[in-house]
């Protein structure tokens, strides 16, 4: 039986991090605020801050008056500190089931790649409302694990050719909920108004294969998990089969595409 989504996923090293898929969401964070398009000056929390990537990006395009980012690892936290010396933001270990935030203290909740990792994500698409003003907005995105997240797409789709066990482990089946129609469905039975999802498609270009294949190396994540639970025999097998597939162009890149969901809602007036 597939897993759900309830697997303790290692998330704590920051650069390790970076190296996998930090670098790719922070374009998605601007078109993600792009989108949200809120004004200047607001109160701002982000969920499941990891490294600091959507805070930064929310600094530096959104023009906040306060920003609170929460995140239950350590590791993640002393990663986002050190690159986001900014006085507008506060940094707090926490757990999106229940922030360490008062009540209707923000104007927007958002949380990036994150919401499903969060074992009860109505839970956190709860707390997120509560922390949030009326006529706020909580807004997440998540990747497109099923479908165009494509270097997650082809490590899992390659690691299930060879060994069919993986496929319990593969993220396009565990979180279900990353896909449009589900997410608008979690946003609306939260009490979220004008609840709506849409699709941010970022350039993923690799310099070369060991560009493509290092960020797998380094154990953050379910793919990596996977790829470094492997002896050299399988792990060496799977680097081959997905060198073997993997486009390339005359210059040697590795030209693919990230496709994150986007949801909005807004909190209610009484």
């Amino acid at each position: 039986m597939a897993n759900t989504g309830e697997r303790k996923d290692v998330w704590a090293i920051g650069e390790a991090y970076e190296l996998y898929v930090g670098r790719w969401s922070r374009p998605v964070a601007c078109e993600f605020l792009d989108w949200l398009a809120l004004p200047s000056g607001r109160d701002w929390i982000d969920v499941g801050c990891g490294t600091g990537a959507l805070s930064r990006t929310i600094l530096d395009r959104a023009a906040p008056s306060s920003l609170a980012a929460v995140d239950p690892s350590e590791g993640f936290l002393a990663e986002a500190r050190r690159r986001v010396k900014d006085p507008r933001a506060a940094f707090h270990v926490g757990d999106a089931r229940k922030l360490p935030v008062g009540d209707t203290v923000a104007d927007a909740a958002v949380a990036g790649l994150v919401i499903n990792f969060v074992p009860d994500r109505a839970a956190a698409i709860a707390e997120m409302r509560r922390a949030t003003r009326p006529g706020g907005t909580v807004a997440a995105y998540v990747w497109d694990y099923a479908g165009e997240m494509q270097m997650m797409r082809r490590f899992w789709d390659a690691a299930v050719s060879l060994d069919p066990a993986a496929q319990a482990l593969d993220e396009g089946r565990r979180f279900p909920d990353c896909r449009p129609d589900r997410l608008v469905e979690l946003w609306r039975a939260a009490g979220l108004a004008d609840a709506e999802a849409r699709a941010i498609d970022i350039p993923t270009v690799f310099a070369d294969f060991d560009d493509f294949w290092r960020p797998f190396l380094g154990g953050q994540g379910p793919a990596p998990g996977y790829c470094m639970s492997l002896d050299e025999a399988r792990r060496a097998a799977l680097r081959e089969h997905i060198r073997a597939n993997l486009p390339m162009a005359e210059d040697g890149t590795i030209p693919l595409i990230a496709r994150a969901w986007a949801v909005r809602g807004t909190v209610r007036h009484p």
